[in-house]
């Protein structure tokens, strides 16, 4: 039983992608974004890049493959929708 819950939580990513987004990485672990968003501030992961939109410059968070490491081992997929 162990097995068959560890190869559901596999995460398959490029090797060539060395960026996620906030989206891509709620759909890739299946955390819900408000739940990601409290993780990663508790737990200090991602980087916070400044983007220029327009005349306001607007602030994201990036995640490297590390981070999608550790999101995965720390927090379960959301039951809720995602």
């Amino acid at each position: 039983m162990m097995e068959a819950e560890a190869q559901t939580a596999m995460v398959r990513i490029r090797s060539s992608q060395r960026f996620f987004t906030e989206e891509e990485v709620s759909r890739l672990t299946g955390i819900c974004r408000d739940h990601l968003r409290n993780l990663v501030e508790s737990r200090h992961l991602g980087l916070l890049v400044r983007v220029a939109r327009s005349s306001a410059g607007q602030t994201r968070r990036l995640f490297t493959p590390a981070d999608l490491f550790v999101l995965t081992m720390l927090a379960p997929r959301c039951e809720h929708s995602v």
